[in-house]
């Protein structure tokens, strides 16, 4: 093209992980070539509300800071469904200016309402080209639930767990039992829709399951119980659309317990990443193909980043999750795992880009009507 893409930055969010999101969107705003892109920062506050953010004040911040989302800023609204069908925003202030149409956005959001597949229907009612996988792969994503489903049917071997759903109001008693009845304590209590160990609790017994149930029950209706393997965290980057690429693997280290919400956010010892993991180049090559193959079990598109658990006494590896909006600061495993592959950080955020723009092409060419 010759004139710049206008790439919309959508960051904040409806989630546990809003603070998150702010710091991955500074890096990748930072990281955007102003010859070659037009950079339009749109901020979700906590309340649901779009907020069109002036870039002049975030280029006046010191690079890495998190984006300041300005709640009194211009609130705006995507116009699915509009006349031109190209992605227009269009502000709900009637004295406010139009953001005009979108090359491209890049959903900088973690969690709930932004990685589950509710924006990227949005977007896609819109006409709008994103960064990312579309509403299955993000929503199959960030259910824990039904990921492992997905990923027995494709004989990936994951964690031996358990679902308890609010609605069958049982006690911490009865589900005691049934932890006993499965794979004793401890074991691992998480809400299935939430990200970055938000909810995450390691129960010992009766009296600390009831405890967890109560937290992970604070963020979903639905909770996700696991056997508690001796582990070391592996990770995985995985990008492309139809032939995706696996990076080298890399390792978590955590100082806690284990991989906690505090660990990764609170603690600036908490945890240390080893580039690349020890593995042997067996287990390396092991790992990367079943990333691989978890990516397209949940027909992700764009990027993913695979966690798994190797076990410490079986040396068996155990997948754990995909993130499929996982963190985005330089510091973060996803963009360093690119970096240690030959990928850098500019670089990286220029191939989501020409991703995003290949999958809106491959799509818009299906007809939307019958045709005998």
């Amino acid at each position: 093209m010759d004139r710049k893409l206008r790439v919309g930055l959508v960051f904040g969010g409806r989630s546990g992980e809003h603070e998150i999101s702010l710091l991955s969107a500074r890096s990748i705003f930072d990281a955007l070539d102003r010859d070659r892109y037009e950079p339009v920062l749109l901020g979700i506050d906590h309340d649901g509300r779009w907020h069109l953010q002036e870039s002049a004040r975030a280029l006046l911040a010191a690079p890495g800071t998190p984006l300041h989302l300005d709640a009194a800023a211009p609130s705006v609204a995507v116009a699915p469904g509009s006349a031109s069908h190209d992605g227009t925003l269009v502000t709900t202030a009637p004295s406010a200016s139009t953001v005009g149409a979108l090359d491209v956005v890049f959903p900088v959001l973690h969690g709930t309402y932004g990685e589950d597949g509710t924006i990227q229907g949005l977007l896609d009612m819109a006409g709008v080209p994103y960064v990312g996988s579309g509403v299955l792969g993000s929503s199959v994503g960030m259910d824990k639930d039904f990921a492992k489903r997905l990923f027995r049917s494709a004989g990936l071997p994951v964690v031996e767990g358990f679902v308890v759903r609010a609605g069958e109001r049982r006690d911490a008693a009865d589900v005691a039992r049934e932890v006993r009845e499965r794979f004793g304590f401890p074991c691992f209590v998480k809400p299935c829709n939430m990200g970055s160990s938000v909810g995450v609790s390691k129960a010992r017994d009766e009296a600390s399951l009831a405890d967890a149930l109560a937290t992970a029950f604070t963020y979903d209706t639905k909770v996700l119980i696991e056997r508690a393997h001796r582990v070391r965290e592996i990770e995985v980057a995985v990008l492309g659309n139809d032939a995706p690429e696996a990076s080298i693997a890399g390792e978590i280290v955590p100082t806690h317990d284990f991989y906690s919400y505090e660990a990764k956010y609170l603690d600036e010892h908490g945890a240390h990443l080893k580039i690349p993991a020890e593995l042997t180049p067996e287990q390396q090559h092991i790992v990367r193909v079943m990333a691989v193959d978890a990516f397209r079990a949940l027909d992700l598109a764009g990027l993913a980043r695979v966690d798994f658990f190797l076990d410490h006494e079986t040396g068996a590896f155990y997948l754990n999750e995909v993130n499929t909006m996982p963190g985005f600061t330089r510091i973060s495993m996803y963009p360093k795992l690119w970096e240690a592959t030959g990928l850098p950080y500019a670089r990286l955020v220029d191939r989501l880009i020409a991703l995003a723009l290949e999958r809106h092409r491959t799509r818009a060419a299906l007809s939307t009507r019958y045709v005998r």
